[in-house]
């Protein structure tokens, strides 16, 4: 496949139409590729290293919109954030409690991430009053999952639809310890209640439902940070007030920009593809889990162990796919990739169930909708249910116009989609990638040479 076939088009409204084509003769995927740094990892290592005392390096860093939107925000709050990039970007950080109030509102662009975990640390910031904000898309998301919580701790905010909705105003206090049990495995969630902790006398302890994503956990202990975990429980107790020390951050590649050449290579005949660098911490891991249950050829290569976070490289080869389930504990561990697993499932034997996934209806956009009512468009057969979706496999794809509804995880499901569609596929909104994958367009035009 040339690279013809991929093209961009710039509307009049300066988004993205991106426009694939099926070749005429057959399609395979070949190569190397590096994904971005992880999202997840990317966002904590900015904000640590700006309430950590000294400097703090950080090598990988994902170059996206949303970190950005991060690295801006901890500026405005005192911290010194050198120019990003992938080489090294160096945080002066300013220390816990020392953020100064800042002279504007925050603004957290489209991210969740910097937005739910910043309240946590604003909230605990006595003395200073802080008002934060994001995008249209944003400011429509559930912030009381760690509103309620935080005030339960006597954080003092007030925003929306009863301090549900951004634009929140904080007035920061001295909190008191908590043990929330928080009713979804949310690693928004619990970073948000851990990082108030750092800040407040005692212990503060989150137990989950289920084990969600740890990286927080990880990097509050690297960065000098008393915390404990208890695997029978999921529970995570940190001890406060901390005292954090700038670190040497590498940040892998995110296991999330990674699944969707895992699928890509599953579903187009005759590919051969590598994904070097890629972050496999267990509580990330569960699209490998979940296309090991859809009988996908996936090799981990070269397993290594970097900066406290395990790596490793993935090879995948093209596989006849089959049906399964995909459901309960393993849910929280694969949230973000279900837009490209229900991909996967359109090309499997059989009827495959997604199901526990509610979450998905608040992301940044309605991904159970979106993503059913996008894949119909193409000849495909899913069904909505209220937490997932039902999908029958089997049915050929056919080009046509879609949309990503400004989300990033749905243009660029769409386009892997759109590889084996037969004639051609219009993918409107597309620049929404660049939240998370700046060149993803680049790689895939890359791979179908």
């Amino acid at each position: 496949m040339s690279a013809s076939v991929i093209t961009v088009e710039t509307q009049e409204d300066l988004s993205h139409k991106l426009i694939i084509q099926q070749p005429p003769v057959g399609l395979s995927l070949k190569g190397s590729i590096r994904v971005p740094g992880d999202k997840s990892i990317s966002h904590r290592a900015l904000m640590l290293g700006a309430l950590a005392q000294g400097e703090t390096e950080i090598e990988g860093l994902l170059l996206g919109e949303d970190p950005r939107s991060t690295a801006s925000c901890f500026q405005a709050l005192g911290a010194e954030i050198s120019e990003l990039n992938t080489e090294l970007v160096r945080v002066k950080g300013i220390g816990l409690g020392n953020l100064l109030e800042p002279v504007d509102v925050l603004n957290a662009g489209n991210s969740g991430t910097t937005l739910r975990l910043m309240l946590g640390i604003l909230a605990s910031h006595p003395g200073r009053f802080f008002t934060v904000t994001g995008d249209g898309s944003l400011r429509s998301r559930p912030m009381s999952r760690v509103v309620k919580p935080l005030q339960q701790m006597g954080a003092q905010i007030w925003g929306r639809q009863n301090n549900s909705l951004a634009p929140l105003a904080i007035t920061g206090q001295a909190l008191k310890p908590t043990h929330y049990h928080s009713p979804i495995a949310s690693a928004q969630v619990k970073s948000c209640i851990l990082l108030a902790g750092l800040l407040t006398e005692g212990k503060t302890t989150v137990t989950e439902p289920a084990l969600s994503r740890d990286h927080s956990e990880r990097m509050l202990r690297a960065f000098g940070a008393d915390l404990t975990t208890d695997p029978e429980t999921n529970s995570v107790t940190i001890i406060g007030p901390a005292q954090l020390y700038g670190q040497k951050v590498v940040v892998p590649g995110d296991i999330s920009s990674a699944a969707f050449w895992l699928v890509a290579g599953a579903i187009v005949p005759g590919s051969n593809l590598l994904i070097e660098n890629v972050g496999v911490n267990p509580s990330r891991t569960g699209i490998l889990e979940a296309l090991s249950l859809m009988g996908a050829d996936v090799q981990l290569e070269n397993q290594r162990e970097v900066a406290g976070e395990p790596v490793a490289d993935l090879r995948v080869r093209y596989s006849r796919l089959k049906s399964c389930t995909i459901a309960g504990d393993i849910i929280p561990r694969l949230i973000d990739e279900i837009p490209i697993l229900a991909v996967a499932a359109v090309f499997a034997e059989g009827t495959t169930v997604i199901k526990d996934a509610e979450e998905l209806r608040v992301k940044e956009s309605d991904r159970i909708a979106v993503m059913a009512q996008q894949l119909n468009k193409m000849g495909a057969k899913v069904t909505e249910l209220p937490d997932g979706m039902e999908i029958t496999g089997g049915t050929p794809l056919v080009g046509t116009d879609v949309d990503s509804h400004t989300d990033h995880r749905i243009a660029m499901s769409l386009a892997i989609a759109a590889l084996v569609a037969s004639g051609i596929t219009s993918i409107h909104r597309a620049e929404a990638a660049a939240i998370s994958y700046p060149n993803f367009t680049a790689t895939l035009q890359q791979v179908c040479q």
